[in-house]
């Protein structure tokens, strides 16, 4: 038999999918469905443009032990996040790449801030605020040398915050 609606109902901290049948009979096998957890974390870039955040994504995602899916979310109009190999010269790599894309002296019409300020506007466009990564059994599922990296080439404001978001699957 299919339900013809699902029911939600909000039991302590858990939220409880209730599927009743036709003619109001209930069924009974209750699905929770896990919260998500979330953590703010606070990146410097003042002294570099690209920041590796794996550890701090991984910390969260380890105190549940379980399965899902983990979203980072830079809050910010002007930085970006990406997965990359650090350690390398990467890093620097990826500045003078992104520097020659949005050069700092072109005539952009967003023009408050420090000089190329409208080029950090245009980041995000190219490196995405957002990133989503497999978790299982408490672990990223990052390849051998993927790291979470924060890319942020704006001058004007070095005091970043991340959202990290762990939906239990």
């Amino acid at each position: 038999m299919v339900p013809d609606r699902l029911v939600a109902a909000k039991v302590g901290h858990q939220l409880m999918i209730v599927a009743p049948f036709h003619e109001g009979l209930a069924y009974t096998d209750a699905v929770t469905i896990p919260r998500m957890q979330q953590r703010q974390v606070r990146v410097d870039t003042a002294t570099h443009q690209v920041v590796d955040i794996t550890d701090e994504v991984a910390a969260l995602v380890a105190e549940t032990g379980g399965d899902g899916l983990v979203n980072v979310f830079a809050q910010h109009a002007t930085c970006g996040l990406a997965l990359m190999e650090t350690g390398s010269g990467s890093e620097a790599d990826l500045v003078a790449a992104l520097e020659r894309i949005l050069p700092r002296d072109a005539p952009y019409r967003h023009s408050h801030g420090s000089r190329g300020h409208g080029a950090d506007h245009l980041l995000p466009v190219l490196v995405s605020p957002s990133l989503t990564v497999p978790v299982r059994a408490g672990r990223l599922q990052l390849g051998t040398w993927q790291r979470v990296v924060l890319v942020d080439l704006n001058r004007d404001n070095p005091q970043r915050q991340v959202l990290v978001s762990l939906l239990p699957g």
